[in-house]
């Protein structure tokens, strides 16, 4: 039984390894010369995914080209690693890459299809002392987890928007996991955005960080704070929801460049046209909607517990569950 149980993972392993796309030299894409790759490892951009989601705008920009040559790098990076139409078996097996990391919760897990999912984003919103900081802290300590026990022997990315960040907390969080407290801490890299323009640069040069710190997660706590305080009235709406957009759009191409997940937190407010039910809505309008993969109303509920709901997800059922919030972390 043992032995097929080892033949089985081994199995396993073998297509996960097969589902990941095949790397190449920035060298290798037509247009860049060792002139250009020298200045994209530079920016930090090393992985030819990263190069391929850019746009040409942005990485004209950049690299102080031409849009014409910026656009001609960035088709032969898409030619490469082959992103024009594909057969859904073939999506089915890059999807094999994708892994969860657990929040600490097992009803919470599985409301989420198992727990928080790479290559997307997961949106988190309610009022305030609803939990939402309290899992953002959990996942960057449940990173650092072997895969075994859930997480991705990984390290974490923290925007912090509304100076929130508390290493003691985190402390905790890592002595109820029965985990090295000062290595948990090291392998947490916080960041305090003080405006807006601050927490979109804060993204835009990331892609050096991951890279070398091995990060599999990001969390920006919360997503909306700045853009909600700059830009008030309904003359301001458009320039926020355009900046907004780009930022989620920032987002999701790291998720998808570098297998990660990506965690924000969303503030609420109050719609006086609903006179009865939850008058609770969402910071960002449509522009957060579409643009995050999975998304959780969290709410209070007596002492410890909260109860999450699913309310938008491409692949899970709608749903609730309870789940608590401990002084040594979130439980059931």
């Amino acid at each position: 039984m043992a032995k097929k149980k080892e033949e089985k993972e081994e199995k396993e392993e073998k297509k996960k390894k097969e589902s990941i796309p095949q790397k190449f030299d920035l060298e290798d894409i037509p247009g860049v010369g060792p002139k250009l790759s020298d200045k994209l490892a530079e920016m930090g951009l090393t992985d030819p995914m990263a190069i391929a989601v850019s746009s040409p705008g942005e990485l004209s920009s950049l690299l102080e080209i031409g849009e014409a040559t910026a656009g001609k790098i960035i088709n032969g990076a898409r030619q490469m690693l082959e992103m024009g139409f594909t057969s859904a078996d073939q999506v089915w097996k890059q999807r094999q890459a994708m892994a969860k990391i657990t929040t600490g919760s097992q009803n919470l897990d599985e409301l989420l299809g198992g727990g928080v999912e790479t290559q997307a984003i997961t949106e988190v919103y309610g009022g305030f002392g609803s939990g939402k900081t309290q899992i953002a802290f959990q996942l960057a300590v449940n990173v650092q987890l072997p895969e075994k026990r859930g997480g991705l022997d990984a390290n974490c990315l923290f925007i912090d928007t509304e100076n929130t960040f508390r290493p003691n907390r985190i402390i905790q969080l890592a002595e109820g996991a029965e985990m090295d407290k000062d290595k948990v801490l090291k392998n947490i890299f916080v960041a305090r955005a003080y405006n807006s323009d601050h927490q979109m640069f804060l993204i835009e040069k990331a892609t050096e960080m991951i890279e070398e710190n091995n990060v599999k997660l990001i969390i920006v706590d919360s997503l909306t704070s700045h853009f909600r305080a700059e830009y008030m009235g309904r003359g301001q709406l458009a320039p926020r929801q355009q900046k907004l957009n780009k930022h989620l759009h920032a987002l999701q191409r790291m998720a998808d460049a570098h297998n990660l997940a990506v965690y924000v937190t969303n503030q609420v407010q109050a719609n006086p046209a609903i006179l009865f039910g939850d008058p609770t809505r969402p910071v960002g309008g449509h522009i957060v909607a579409h643009q995050t993969s999975y998304r959780v109303y969290l709410r209070k509920s007596r002492g410890e517990k909260r109860i999450a709901k699913i309310m938008d997800s491409p692949d899970l059922p709608p749903g609730e569950c309870v789940f608590k919030v401990l002084p040594e972390g979130v439980r059931d």
